[in-house]
Protein backbone atom coordinates (compact mmCIF):
# COMPACT_ATOMS: atom_id res chain seq x y z
CA UNK A 1 0.00 0.00 0.00
CA UNK A 2 1.20 3.49 -1.31
CA UNK A 3 0.35 6.37 1.43
CA UNK A 4 0.68 9.67 0.41
CA UNK A 5 2.84 11.58 2.74
CA UNK A 6 2.84 15.79 3.22
CA UNK A 7 4.40 17.84 6.15
CA UNK A 8 3.56 21.60 7.02
CA UNK A 9 6.28 24.17 8.61
CA UNK A 10 4.03 26.31 10.36
CA UNK A 11 2.78 27.76 13.53
CA UNK A 12 -0.10 25.96 15.77
CA UNK A 13 -3.42 27.54 15.88
CA UNK A 14 -4.96 26.37 19.93
CA UNK A 15 -7.86 27.90 18.35
CA UNK A 16 -7.56 24.62 15.98
CA UNK A 17 -8.92 26.64 12.56
CA UNK A 18 -5.53 27.76 11.01
CA UNK A 19 -2.08 26.74 11.17
CA UNK A 20 -0.99 23.03 11.72
CA UNK A 21 -4.14 22.05 12.87
CA UNK A 22 -6.13 23.28 9.88
CA UNK A 23 -3.27 21.67 7.45
CA UNK A 24 -3.15 18.41 9.27
CA UNK A 25 -7.13 17.85 8.76
CA UNK A 26 -6.95 19.01 5.46
CA UNK A 27 -4.35 16.42 4.73
CA UNK A 28 -6.66 14.12 6.50
CA UNK A 29 -9.69 14.36 4.64
CA UNK A 30 -8.12 14.42 1.41
CA UNK A 31 -6.55 10.46 2.45
CA UNK A 32 -2.96 11.95 2.91
CA UNK A 33 -0.72 11.38 5.89
CA UNK A 34 0.21 14.31 7.51
CA UNK A 35 3.24 15.58 9.71
CA UNK A 36 4.24 18.89 10.99
CA UNK A 37 7.34 20.96 12.27
CA UNK A 38 5.66 23.51 14.71
CA UNK A 39 7.77 27.24 14.18
CA UNK A 40 5.92 29.15 16.99
CA UNK A 41 3.47 28.34 19.44
CA UNK A 42 0.29 30.93 18.97
CA UNK A 43 -2.17 31.59 21.59
CA UNK A 44 -5.69 32.33 19.60
CA UNK A 45 -9.51 32.16 19.26
CA UNK A 46 -11.69 33.41 17.00
CA UNK A 47 -11.47 36.93 18.50
CA UNK A 48 -7.58 37.62 17.72
CA UNK A 49 -4.29 36.37 18.11
CA UNK A 50 -2.97 36.54 22.35
CA UNK A 51 0.05 35.53 21.65
CA UNK A 52 3.00 34.39 20.05
CA UNK A 53 5.96 31.87 20.87
CA UNK A 54 8.84 31.37 18.58
CA UNK A 55 10.44 28.40 18.30
CA UNK A 56 14.49 28.35 17.48
CA UNK A 57 15.06 28.17 14.19
CA UNK A 58 17.48 24.50 15.25
CA UNK A 59 14.44 23.24 17.42
CA UNK A 60 12.50 23.55 13.58
CA UNK A 61 15.38 21.91 11.41
CA UNK A 62 15.41 18.93 13.95
CA UNK A 63 11.60 18.32 13.27
CA UNK A 64 12.28 18.84 9.54
CA UNK A 65 15.16 16.26 10.06
CA UNK A 66 13.27 13.81 12.05
CA UNK A 67 10.32 13.31 9.42
CA UNK A 68 12.16 13.15 6.23
CA UNK A 69 14.97 10.96 7.11
CA UNK A 70 12.29 8.09 8.84
CA UNK A 71 8.72 8.92 7.05
CA UNK A 72 9.63 10.52 3.85
CA UNK A 73 7.96 13.39 2.74
CA UNK A 74 5.83 13.66 -0.49
CA UNK A 75 4.99 17.21 -0.69
CA UNK A 76 5.39 20.15 1.88
CA UNK A 77 3.80 23.54 2.70
CA UNK A 78 4.96 26.37 4.45
CA UNK A 79 2.74 28.46 6.57
CA UNK A 80 3.21 30.85 9.28
CA UNK A 81 7.41 31.26 9.65
CA UNK A 82 7.58 34.19 11.54
CA UNK A 83 11.62 35.04 11.30
CA UNK A 84 14.32 35.16 8.85
CA UNK A 85 16.32 32.78 11.16
CA UNK A 86 13.89 30.57 10.70
CA UNK A 87 12.79 30.56 6.89
CA UNK A 88 16.87 30.30 6.15
CA UNK A 89 17.06 27.36 8.68
CA UNK A 90 13.78 26.12 5.87
CA UNK A 91 15.34 26.69 2.94
CA UNK A 92 18.23 24.81 3.88
CA UNK A 93 16.46 21.81 5.10
CA UNK A 94 14.32 22.01 1.70
CA UNK A 95 17.57 22.30 -0.46
CA UNK A 96 19.58 19.18 1.74
CA UNK A 97 16.97 17.00 1.30
CA UNK A 98 16.03 18.02 -2.09
CA UNK A 99 11.97 19.03 -1.58
CA UNK A 100 10.39 19.60 -5.06
CA UNK A 101 6.61 19.44 -4.15
CA UNK A 102 6.84 23.07 -2.17
CA UNK A 103 3.63 25.35 -1.38
CA UNK A 104 4.69 28.39 0.10
CA UNK A 105 2.12 30.12 1.84
CA UNK A 106 3.27 33.45 2.82
CA UNK A 107 1.93 33.96 6.43
CA UNK A 108 2.33 37.58 6.93
CA UNK A 109 -0.75 38.83 8.99
CA UNK A 110 -3.64 37.25 11.14
CA UNK A 111 -7.34 38.00 10.28
CA UNK A 112 -7.17 40.47 13.57
CA UNK A 113 -4.55 42.33 12.35
CA UNK A 114 -1.67 40.58 14.64
CA UNK A 115 1.34 40.27 12.46
CA UNK A 116 3.19 36.89 11.73
CA UNK A 117 6.23 37.59 10.20
CA UNK A 118 8.55 39.86 11.19
CA UNK A 119 9.59 42.94 8.68
CA UNK A 120 13.00 41.88 8.09
CA UNK A 121 12.24 38.15 7.23
CA UNK A 122 10.09 39.30 4.18
CA UNK A 123 13.17 39.83 2.35
CA UNK A 124 14.46 36.40 3.70
CA UNK A 125 11.33 35.04 2.30
CA UNK A 126 11.85 36.34 -1.37
CA UNK A 127 15.39 35.72 -1.89
CA UNK A 128 15.60 32.22 -0.29
CA UNK A 129 12.26 30.44 0.04
CA UNK A 130 10.67 31.46 -3.33
CA UNK A 131 12.93 30.31 -5.51
CA UNK A 132 12.08 26.99 -3.75
CA UNK A 133 8.48 27.01 -4.26
CA UNK A 134 6.23 24.96 -6.95
CA UNK A 135 3.52 27.10 -5.75
CA UNK A 136 2.81 30.65 -3.65
CA UNK A 137 0.20 31.53 -2.25
CA UNK A 138 -0.77 35.02 -1.67
CA UNK A 139 -3.46 36.96 -0.46
CA UNK A 140 -3.38 40.53 -2.40
CA UNK A 141 -2.04 42.12 1.37
CA UNK A 142 0.75 39.61 1.19
CA UNK A 143 1.28 39.83 -2.73
CA UNK A 144 1.92 43.85 -2.78
CA UNK A 145 4.37 43.47 0.06
CA UNK A 146 5.94 40.35 -2.01
CA UNK A 147 5.93 42.72 -5.30
CA UNK A 148 6.39 45.81 -3.34
CA UNK A 149 3.28 47.54 -5.82
CA UNK A 150 -0.02 48.38 -4.57
CA UNK A 151 -2.62 45.86 -6.27
CA UNK A 152 -6.16 47.50 -6.92
CA UNK A 153 -7.40 45.86 -10.75
CA UNK A 154 -7.05 42.75 -11.86
CA UNK A 155 -4.13 44.10 -13.91
CA UNK A 156 -2.28 44.99 -11.03
CA UNK A 157 -2.16 41.57 -9.66
CA UNK A 158 -1.21 40.00 -13.11
CA UNK A 159 1.81 42.40 -12.62
CA UNK A 160 2.49 41.51 -9.21
CA UNK A 161 2.38 37.66 -9.87
CA UNK A 162 5.03 38.56 -12.68
CA UNK A 163 7.17 40.14 -10.12
CA UNK A 164 6.84 37.52 -8.10
CA UNK A 165 7.34 34.74 -10.23
CA UNK A 166 10.86 36.41 -10.87
CA UNK A 167 11.81 35.73 -7.49
CA UNK A 168 11.69 31.75 -8.65
CA UNK A 169 8.64 30.68 -7.83
CA UNK A 170 7.33 28.26 -10.52
CA UNK A 171 3.23 28.82 -9.94
CA UNK A 172 1.48 32.11 -8.16
CA UNK A 173 -2.01 32.11 -7.16
CA UNK A 174 -3.15 35.88 -5.84
CA UNK A 175 -6.29 34.76 -3.98
CA UNK A 176 -9.07 37.14 -4.45
CA UNK A 177 -11.06 37.07 -1.14
CA UNK A 178 -9.58 40.49 -0.58
CA UNK A 179 -11.28 42.46 -3.28
CA UNK A 180 -14.64 43.09 -2.58
CA UNK A 181 -15.21 44.81 -6.15
CA UNK A 182 -16.76 42.06 -7.49
CA UNK A 183 -19.59 39.26 -6.82
CA UNK A 184 -17.47 36.74 -7.36
CA UNK A 185 -14.59 35.62 -5.64
CA UNK A 186 -11.70 35.20 -7.70
CA UNK A 187 -8.30 33.80 -7.78
CA UNK A 188 -5.46 34.22 -10.00
CA UNK A 189 -3.31 31.68 -11.24
CA UNK A 190 0.04 32.62 -13.06
CA UNK A 191 2.45 29.80 -14.42
CA UNK A 192 4.86 31.74 -15.92
CA UNK A 193 3.32 31.69 -19.04
CA UNK A 194 -0.13 32.60 -18.99
CA UNK A 195 -2.73 33.86 -16.70
CA UNK A 196 -6.36 31.70 -15.73
CA UNK A 197 -9.13 33.06 -13.35
CA UNK A 198 -10.34 30.34 -10.86
CA UNK A 199 -13.58 31.82 -10.09
CA UNK A 200 -16.54 31.16 -7.52
CA UNK A 201 -19.44 32.58 -5.49
CA UNK A 202 -18.63 34.88 -3.05
CA UNK A 203 -19.94 33.89 0.22
CA UNK A 204 -20.84 36.62 2.72
CA UNK A 205 -19.63 35.33 5.97
CA UNK A 206 -16.98 36.36 8.60
CA UNK A 207 -16.13 32.65 9.33
CA UNK A 208 -13.12 33.05 7.22
CA UNK A 209 -10.48 32.18 9.37
CA UNK A 210 -7.98 29.75 8.34
CA UNK A 211 -8.93 29.98 4.78
CA UNK A 212 -5.30 30.94 3.28
CA UNK A 213 -4.14 27.97 5.37
CA UNK A 214 -6.67 25.72 4.42
CA UNK A 215 -6.53 26.24 0.40
CA UNK A 216 -2.89 25.68 0.42
CA UNK A 217 -3.26 22.65 2.36
CA UNK A 218 -5.07 21.30 0.17
CA UNK A 219 -2.79 22.16 -2.73
CA UNK A 220 0.14 20.46 -0.51
CA UNK A 221 -2.16 16.76 -0.15
CA UNK A 222 -2.79 16.99 -4.00
CA UNK A 223 0.20 17.06 -4.85
CA UNK A 224 1.71 14.63 -2.27
CA UNK A 225 -1.13 12.23 -4.52
CA UNK A 226 1.01 12.88 -7.51
CA UNK A 227 -1.87 15.07 -8.82
CA UNK A 228 -0.68 17.81 -11.51
CA UNK A 229 -0.33 21.38 -9.87
CA UNK A 230 -2.98 22.89 -12.28
CA UNK A 231 -5.31 20.08 -11.29
CA UNK A 232 -4.46 19.97 -7.82
CA UNK A 233 -5.16 23.95 -7.71
CA UNK A 234 -8.86 23.36 -9.01
CA UNK A 235 -9.35 20.76 -6.49
CA UNK A 236 -7.87 22.76 -3.64
CA UNK A 237 -10.30 25.58 -4.82
CA UNK A 238 -13.24 23.34 -4.47
CA UNK A 239 -12.47 22.14 -1.40
CA UNK A 240 -11.92 25.58 0.02
CA UNK A 241 -14.88 26.68 -1.67
CA UNK A 242 -17.25 24.02 0.04
CA UNK A 243 -15.24 24.84 3.64
CA UNK A 244 -16.42 28.06 3.55
CA UNK A 245 -19.81 27.80 2.36
CA UNK A 246 -20.83 25.11 5.10
CA UNK A 247 -19.74 27.29 8.22
CA UNK A 248 -19.66 25.58 11.40
CA UNK A 249 -20.32 29.15 12.99
CA UNK A 250 -17.96 28.85 15.57
CA UNK A 251 -16.98 31.38 18.37
CA UNK A 252 -17.48 34.71 18.64
CA UNK A 253 -15.45 36.18 16.12
CA UNK A 254 -13.70 35.08 13.11
CA UNK A 255 -14.69 31.32 13.08
CA UNK A 256 -12.67 28.43 11.16
CA UNK A 257 -14.03 27.16 7.96
CA UNK A 258 -15.55 23.33 7.80
CA UNK A 259 -12.86 20.87 7.46
CA UNK A 260 -15.18 17.90 6.17
CA UNK A 261 -17.47 20.07 4.30
CA UNK A 262 -15.92 18.69 0.87
CA UNK A 263 -15.99 15.01 1.73
CA UNK A 264 -19.38 15.05 2.89
CA UNK A 265 -20.26 16.50 -0.02
CA UNK A 266 -18.35 14.04 -1.98
CA UNK A 267 -19.97 11.41 -0.17
CA UNK A 268 -23.61 12.68 -0.86
CA UNK A 269 -22.51 12.36 -4.55
CA UNK A 270 -22.28 8.71 -4.32
CA UNK A 271 -24.84 8.08 -2.55
CA UNK A 272 -26.75 10.08 -5.37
Amino acid sequence: MTVARALTIAGSDSGGGAGIQADIKTYQELNVFGMSAITAVTVQNTLGVHGVYPLSPEAVAEQINAVVEDIGVDAVKTGMLFSAGIIETVANRLEAFGLNNVVVDPVMIAKGGAELLQQDAIEAMKNRLLPLALIVTPNIPEAEALAGMKIVTLQDRCKAAIRIADYGAKMVIIKGGHDMTTELAVDLLYDGTRFTLLEDRRIMTKHTHGTGCTYSAAITAELAKGTAPNEAVRTARHYIQAAIEETLGLGGGNGPTNHWAYRRRQMDEVVR
